[in-house]
């Protein structure tokens, strides 16, 4: 029997973020902000957390440096139930990575140190750890340069080894969109893009036309489309999936609760409609309190918004194989 439900690889970081900043930042200038936050960061630990606070267990591998921003990430991912028994600590001097997030009103500036991430490789992965679970999931492609040139022959293992894999690439701050990408997609299970990463990996200028082209080459894609909700295609099947009415505090990491969402309930036994509609509840729950995971740590506001909005039971792997 599997130790996981699912196992994730990949980056770690803190973010921060600094609220009430305007738009056009004048430089050799004190420029007030009005909120701060430190929040866990990164898509990868993000998704890992929050899956592990809904109740699904969650093996994570990631490369921290010797520093307190890796430890502090470190300890939010163990209070909510992360396996981090494999996680590597850096030999260099490199320090784990951090983000800062400059909210302004619907849009946002994103500046990244990307730090230890770019130095994980395939050393770094304990591919039995990995393989000992029923899924694989692989954010922030584009980001793990280390590791991305092995990526094609880690999801070949895996597969093999019949674990189901998914993949959200999130941006390519390059916006090239190459690399192993195509390589990969015909071995991915689920695709979790939002509209604007659609389009730009399948270089088409209509959320349609792109997943046109996916017919055939990933069995379900299922497309973050903010406040809307979900947009599903299994097959050439597609159906729109509503997103709930809230008042957002926050969107950042919402993209990646998204999927914490989406994968519990696929994981628990839901179809891809009903996963989307359990993603979109997750989604909006992010949205309650700044960062991507402070709204899962609060447990009396996660267990009322997940009960109010019928967010599905999750199963364990053991009532799932029973």
């Amino acid at each position: 029997m599997p130790s996981f439900d699912i196992t994730i690889a990949g980056e770690i970081n803190l973010d921060l973020i600094l609220y009430g900043l305007p738009e056009e930042m004048a430089t050799e200038r004190e420029l007030l902000g009005d909120g701060f936050e430190v929040t866990l960061g990164s898509s990868s630990a993000i998704l890992a957390h929050n899956l592990a606070t809904l109740g699904i267990s969650t093996g994570f591998i990631t490369r921290v440096g010797h520093d307190e921003f890796g430890q502090i990430a470190l300890e939010r991912m163990r209070a909510a139930g992360v396996d981090l028994s494999k996680v590597v600590e850096s030999r260099t001097k490199t320090k784990t990575g951090v983000t800062i997030l400059l909210p302004h009103g619907g849009h946002r500036h994103i500046l990244t140190y990307p730090g230890t991430m770019v130095e994980m490789t395939r050393a770094d992965l304990d591919m039995d750890y990995l393989a000992s679970s029923r899924h694989f999931h692989l954010s922030s492609l584009f980001l793990l340069k280390g590791l991305e040139p092995d990526f094609p022959a880690i999801f070949r293992e895996l597969k093999s080894r019949g674990l189901t894999l998914s993949l959200d690439t999130n941006d390519d701050p390059a916006d090239e969109w190459g690399g192993v990408l195509r390589e990969l997609l015909p071995m991915v299970d689920i695709l979790l893009p939002n509209r604007g990463e659609l389009c730009r990996m399948m270089g088409r200028d209509t959320v349609e036309a792109a997943l046109d082209d996916l017919v055939g080459v990933v069995p379900l894609v299922a497309v973050k489309c903010g406040s809307e909700g979900a947009l599903v295609q299994v097959g050439r099947e597609r159906v729109k999936v509503p997103g709930l009415k809230v008042t957002a505090t926050d969107t950042i990491g919402a993209g990646d609760s998204f999927n914490s969402g989406f994968l519990a309930a696929w994981l628990s036994g839901a179809n891809p409609v009903e996963a989307a509609a359990a993603a979109n509840i997750t989604g909006a729950l992010s949205t309650q309190r700044p960062g991507g995971t402070e709204a899962f740590r609060e447990v009396e506001l996660r267990e009322s918004f997940l009960q109010k909005h019928g967010f599905p039971a999750v199963r364990s792997r053991q009532q799932v194989q029973a």
